[in-house]
């Protein structure tokens, strides 16, 4: 054999597990990262003089959405213009946001929030956030995310009755 083969050979026995982790990854709802929460390294209190702290990186407002939020959960998608899974993943959001009170669904072009991207640490899109009713993002998914763990994670944060 010659080397370029073999080369050719290992290239792809370390590749292909890599990519299968990757793609099993895309859509699934988990617990959000430090990166994106700042657990790891949280913003400094506001000073005694007055001065406003930073915004925190595991809440949103509706002053970072620029929508209200919704009265049990909201459901944030990061999409940019030629991203394809964001169609489908708007779809999915609507559908779920449509079908559960009180839930609300605010899309964000990532190319004109670069503030929220960068606080956030938004490496990709779409990126869906899961936020409970005081704007703590509660899960997190990088890629398209399925219906029924959409309704699944809203399950963990809405409790029946609230908003009512």
């Amino acid at each position: 054999m010659s080397a370029g083969v073999i080369a050719l050979i290992v290239v792809l026995i370390v590749v292909t597990p890599l990519g299968l982790l990757w793609r099993r990854r895309q859509g699934v709802l988990r617990a959000p990262t430090a990166r994106m929460t700042g657990t790891a390294s949280a913003p400094a209190p506001a000073a005694a003089g007055g001065t406003p702290a930073a915004p925190e990186r595991g809440r949103l407002t509706p002053a970072d959405l620029r929508h209200d939020l919704g009265d049990r959960a909201t459901l944030v998608q990061f999409s940019s213009a030629f991203c394809a899974p964001c169609r489908g993943t708007r779809q999915i959001l609507g559908d779920v946001a449509n079908l559960v009170d009180g839930v609300a669904y605010v899309e964000i072009d990532a190319e004109s929030r670069l503030d929220l991207v960068r606080r956030l640490n938004v490496l990709s899109t779409p990126t869906v956030l899961v936020l409970g009713p005081d704007g703590t993002i509660t899960k997190q998914a990088t890629g398209q995310p399925r219906k029924p763990d959409v309704l699944a994670a809203l399950g963990e944060v809405v409790t029946p009755g609230a908003g009512e």
